[in-house]
């Protein structure tokens, strides 16, 4: 097998091959057709994250052995099957893998919330993942077929649509009364637009620096779009939807949009943080309790939301993003892009594209 791995924290990728994979048990197999690029990916690779006042996490402190395979958005077609595979599966035609699996056998994962597991083996974060053309999973409930989709618009609803969906599932007793905020207009927020009408809300007004991406928001379904370097831009979001919000959803969380969303929050909102940017909270902590506001932060998401969007997914009712493709072998290109604010939607690696 190909694949490119971190062999540096803070530095390209760099191609390596290694001998095909072989499962066991109930593991399965599988030939990447496409994976997607994500903004968790870059963190990876420069080795943590930000959490504000000079400290960081360190994925190398918390164990995480290089050389390393990102990628934890992937379709693929299987290959091969542990002998406790049951043979009356059907196995054919194209899968996306469910990512964020935990041990399989504590409280959390039994309630299929494989995403709280104290003892997580992500992939792509703490297992090798699918930046490769080939990827090992423990068991076959992880698999979910994608029917008819295209694989290239299929990947992303394994992160950042699961993640969005989860994130407003939340709020979803808000979003028929009041339009919710969205802040960040990229692969997540553009997702939660198609999101929000799929699931019965009203069309969110959307918050982002970047022109070209409040564009891509009213071209997704956004009511109205905002830039954050405004001055007034409090004041414009008010203005839209009548007064404080009831609810926040920040794709971005900085120090600087956490400190925004706060302010928009009126009497009992809810403000969920789903962005991993980096920083420590900004909020005067006496206008938590006199707004009666509810923070709280949302991880990807579960084996259940995962299963419930895959059906809302092959049934249509969730909008593709517009998607950047790239080779195996263009994954360093793919992340500059990213990094430097040049993707609109996503980018996914596609097997068959030239490099």
């Amino acid at each position: 097998m190909h694949c490119q791995c971190i062999t540096e924290f803070g530095a390209d990728l760099e191609p390596l091959d290694r001998q095909d994979l072989d499962p066991t048990g109930s593991e399965i197999v599988l030939e990447i057709v496409a994976v997607g690029v994500c903004h968790s990916d870059l963190h990876i690779r420069d080795g943590g994250y930000d959490l504000g006042r000079g400290e960081r996490l360190s994925f190398g402190e918390r164990g995480l052995k290089l050389p390393h395979i990102l990628g934890h958005e992937p379709v693929g077609r299987v290959l091969k099957m542990g002998a406790d595979v049951p043979t009356d599966l059907d196995l054919a035609g194209n899968f996306l893998i469910y990512p964020w699996q935990g041990c399989g056998t504590c409280d959390d994962c039994l309630d299929g919330k494989e995403n709280f597991c104290a003892t997580p083996r992500f992939l792509g974060v703490h297992v090798d993942g699918a930046y490769a053309t080939q990827v090992k999973i423990p068991h076959w409930r992880y698999l979910f077929s994608i029917g008819d989709m295209a694989p290239e618009l299929a990947a992303p609803l394994a992160c950042s649509g699961l993640t969005a969906f989860s994130a407003l599932k939340k709020i979803e007793d808000t979003m028929t009364r009041t339009r919710p905020v969205v802040i960040g207009a990229g692969g997540l927020g553009l997702m939660s637009i198609g999101l929000i009408h799929a699931l019965g809300g009203l069309a969110p007004v959307v918050v982002d620096i970047d022109p070209a991406k409040l564009d891509a928001a009213l071209s997704a379904g956004a009511y109205a779009a905002v830039n954050g370097k405004d001055a007034d831009s409090a004041d414009q979001i008010r203005a839209v939807i009548g007064g404080g919000a009831r609810a926040v959803v920040d794709f971005v969380a900085s120090e600087q949009t956490a400190a925004l969303g706060f302010d928009l929050l009126g009497k009992g909102g809810k403000q969920v943080l789903v962005g991993l940017f980096g920083g420590a909270s900004p909020w005067q902590l006496p206008m938590i309790p006199i707004k009666s506001a509810v923070i709280m932060g949302s991880y990807m998401g579960s084996l259940t939301e995962f299963s419930a969007l895959m059906d809302l997914a092959v049934a249509g009712k969730v909008p593709s993003l517009p998607t950047k493709t790239y080779a195996l072998d263009e994954a360093n290109a793919a992340l500059h892009a990213l990094h430097d604010g040049e993707i609109i939607g996503r980018a996914v690696l596609k097997k068959g594209m030239k490099a």
